[in-house]
């Protein structure tokens, strides 16, 4: 069965709530993403990703691209698997507040102008057909992911660490969780 690999980019040279709202890696960072190509890339065949798709953030985009170039492929850029939509009328200075709070709770409790279910159930559906892919993407998204696919409603179900690596089947229509990834030993998201 086709295989997808969620990972979550390195560590970037800015936190979230910084100047700097797109980031790219630190030296950590960049060594993280040859971490995660060498992993990819020693995968059997059969399992190894064909294809490589990011978020549009510089930090997913610069941890993909050791593995695109070992591939020799082109990153495809998705924003399905982007950062999660910050409410429209939220200044930039408070979106790490808002976040705080949107980590406490139930993905239908969090406060703003989207269904941030719906966003959750989206980002899903937009893995159904994506076989045999390494996608670089976020820690709430891919905790978008693992939260609809164990059924758990809490918007934090597990602290993926930088490059960490879920692993998922797909039939082309559902998604399996096979392993998730390493989980961050800090309270640091």
């Amino acid at each position: 069965m086709p295989r997808l690999y969620l990972i979550r980019h390195g560590k970037p040279a800015a936190t979230w709530g910084g100047a700097d709202d797109d980031p790219g890696l630190d030296e950590t960072g960049r060594a993280q993403a040859e971490a995660a190509r060498d992993w990819l890339l020693a995968l059997p065949p059969g399992e190894r990703p064909e294809r490589v798709v990011s978020s549009p953030l510089r930090r997913c985009q610069e941890t993909a691209a050791p593995t695109a170039r070992a591939l020799g492929v082109t990153v495809e850029v998705d924003p399905m698997v982007g950062e999660i939509p910050t409410p429209r009328a939220l200044a930039a200075e408070a979106r790490p507040g808002w976040l705080k709070q949107a980590f406490q709770g139930a993905w239908t409790e969090i406060e703003g102008d989207l269904d941030y279910d719906a966003w959750r159930r989206a980002v899903v559906a937009s893995l159904h057909a994506r076989g045999d892919t390494a996608v670089f993407s976020h820690f709430v998204a891919i905790n978008a992911v693992v939260s609809h696919l164990t059924d758990d409603s809490r918007v934090v179900a597990f602290r993926p660490d930088h490059t960490s690596i879920t692993i998922l089947e797909t039939d082309g229509e559902r998604l399996t969780l096979v392993a998730k990834g390493r989980e961050a030993t800090t309270g640091v998201l």
